[in-house]
């Protein structure tokens, strides 16, 4: 019973993995993706609109990022947009499309962003550790109401802490790999 009580904060453990990667998919490394753009809102037809809903993003090579609105009215409101986004790209409207070239990094841009890095894996473990906290908190509940033993009670907070053991050590990973990228020239 309690094994199935851990089961169930499984999504909420992956739901901290996948923010942390979408989040560490947006920041940018000196190479072209057009990852970094994508959540960039627009203004559009009176609503706030993310960029990959109003246009075709691609990075024809390592140092430039494409944009290719749908709606060729919409340039000057995308380029306002990207401008605004306080990511440090300048784009540059070239007739129909929006091209934006990526500055090289510097070392001191590299350990910057490695320390937003750092940041950010933090605040997943954070989210870990919350998650941990509340399924804890279930498992006392249910061994004060005598759903489950004190063995069981130790049994299952021991099975939780090498889950979160495993996705600590996944967010180590994720970390190290991003690391990797960003120092790589």
């Amino acid at each position: 019973m309690a094994a199935d009580m851990l089961s169930s904060y499984d999504s909420e453990f992956n739901d901290v993995i996948e923010f942390l990667k979408l989040e560490l998919k947006s920041l940018r490394t000196g190479r072209a993706t057009p990852a970094i753009v994508e959540d960039v809102t627009v203004e559009a037809y009176g609503a706030r609109t993310p960029l990959v809903g109003l246009a075709s993003l691609s990075a024809p090579d390592a140092r430039t990022i494409v944009i290719d609105p749908w709606d060729k009215n919409l340039l000057k409101d995308i380029e306002r947009a990207v401008q605004e986004a306080k990511l440090g790209l300048n784009p540059v409207v070239q007739g129909k499309i929006i091209r934006i070239s990526m500055p090289p990094m510097t070392e001191e841009s590299r350990r910057d962003l490695v320390k937003v890095v750092n940041e950010k894996l933090e605040q997943a473990r954070i989210g870990v550790r919350g998650v941990r906290e509340k399924a804890k908190a279930e498992v006392v509940q249910l061994e004060k109401d005598k759903e489950i033993s004190e063995d069981d009670k130790y049994r299952t907070i021991e099975q939780l802490e090498k889950k979160v053991g495993m996705f600590n050590d996944k967010i180590k990973l994720i970390g190290e790999d991003k690391e990797k990228e960003i120092m790589t020239i």
